[in-house]
């Protein structure tokens, strides 16, 4: 029960490893006793196991057997306090992680792995989206967005735009490197989603450039200049259209006495209603561009026959629309959502403690810490799809949140030489004869 060697824990961590190994360090040498390396891969260890206190036991372990997990499995020989972790991540320019997230999906696509991701041949459905993952009233640093409110207080925030490959049909999402909604010296106007999505668009561009993809978005991004972009780059689009923001594009729509459609009634009594019409302009303006308009909504019966509209929801695309892939095309509109999901909300409120305050430094621990914990998520979702042993004790445990506690509970007492150990050992503890401290 081995994933291929290549998407292997080992083989990805490695990669982490060597990113981080190569990073400058700008420390004098002899000063330095806490290599760069160690620091950051002790604090993705911990976003790993999301466990906050992770250092504090595998000291102890180190303390009592001179070896510990974070030798074992992440090749950390000296254990950072926390200061100085976070004044080392501090320092740490964030570009560094492209280079972890572009591998792991070349990984995953030379494995073969994302064939079943893709939503049309050679395309995949990329939606992005953005999330807070930091908020104070009191502390805050140049980078910091601010949020004015009525009683004069601000508060100062972190945001990110967050993008990745999703599929109706797939429960896990492939996150891509994301680009943080942020304050620089010498601009007076706040950054904004619009401006992070058109860098976020540009660098995926060159970090993918012969990349089939459909970027995927909110009612925000479904605008000319965003839908520009992406055609520029010779990529699809597929946005949410809400009527308050294109009432224009409504009311041409609305000339129409009646467009082509079909309705499909499922097993418990739902009736879908598709519509959708082609080359239709997206605003008044002489040089708009023309999209392909769908319309989407579910009815159900009431007690006397009368059809009630349960779910609503509109998109514009640059993919012609026909009674073939209308389906299709809605399914991968309203999976929209795994993005935020799957990730942001996953990554919130189910174990990673992304809202946790490990600190939030004076350049860029902040998001470097986001950047950590999204590097273990991706390595899970990794495991999800391509080991077996992962999938087992995921199977056996129930719930994430019941595995990684298991897990946890083991690491503190026991020092495993392998994560392949640790997975064997979850699934069948009684087959093994260990010694607290000890590898079994």
């Amino acid at each position: 029960m081995k994933a291929k060697k290549h998407l292997n824990f080992t083989a990805l961590r490695k990669k982490l490893s060597e990113v981080f190994l190569g990073l400058p360090d700008p420390r004098q040498a002899h000063k330095a006793q806490l290599s760069l390396h160690d620091t950051l891969m002790s604090g993705f260890a911990c976003m790993y196991f999301q466990d906050p206190s992770l250092l504090q036991f595998q000291e102890h372990l180190k303390d009592a057997y001179r070896r510990s997990n974070l030798e074992s499995l992440f090749g950390v020989k000296n254990i950072p306090k926390e200061t100085q972790m976070r004044e080392m991540i501090d320092g740490v320019a964030s570009d560094c992680f492209s280079e972890v997230f572009k591998d792991y999906f070349l990984r995953l696509q030379r494995g073969k792995h994302l064939e079943k991701f893709e939503l049309f041949p050679g395309y995949y459905y990329h939606p992005i989206d953005g999330s807070e993952f930091f908020s104070s009233k009191e502390i805050h640093c140049e980078q910091c967005l601010t949020r004015e409110h009525k009683t004069e207080e601000k508060t100062y925030l972190h945001q990110v735009l967050q993008g990745g490959i999703v599929h109706p049909d797939q429960k896990q999402v492939i996150p891509f490197m994301p680009e943080q909604i942020r304050n620089e010296d010498g601009k007076d106007k706040q950054d904004c989603e619009i401006n992070a999505a058109k860098r976020y668009i540009e660098k995926l561009k060159k970090t993918h450039p012969q990349l089939g993809l459909i970027i995927g978005g909110d009612s925000l991004f479904s605008k000319q200049p965003i839908i520009e972009e992406v055609l520029e780059k010779k990529w699809h689009f597929l946005f949410t259209a809400k009527a308050g923001d294109h009432k224009y594009l409504m009311e041409w729509i609305d000339t129409y006495d009646k467009l082509p459609s079909i309705r499909v009634k499922d097993t418990k009594g739902s009736i879908h209603c598709y519509e959708w019409i082609n080359k239709v302009p997206l605003n008044s303006s002489k040089d708009t561009v023309y999209v392909n308009f769908i319309r989407y909504e579910i009815h159900k019966l009431n007690k006397d026959g009368e059809e009630n509209i349960t779910y609503k929801s509109s998109w514009v695309t640059d993919i012609e629309i026909t009674e073939k892939n209308i389906k299709l095309m809605v399914r991968a509109g309203r999976c929209r959502w795994k993005a935020e999901n799957e990730i942001f909300n996953v990554m919130k409120n189910h174990g990673y403690y992304m809202d946790h305050n490990y600190g939030h430094g004076k350049n860029n621990l902040c998001f470097n810490f986001y950047l950590l914990t999204l590097v273990a998520f991706t390595m899970h979702q990794i495991f999800e799809l391509t080991d077996t042993a992962y999938q087992a004790c995921r199977q056996k445990f129930g719930s994430k949140k019941h595995f990684w506690e298991t897990v946890r509970s083991y690491i503190k007492i026991i020092i495993f030489e392998s994560w392949g150990m640790l997975l064997s050992f979850a699934l069948e503890p009684l087959r093994y004869e260990v010694t607290l401290g000890a590898s079994p």
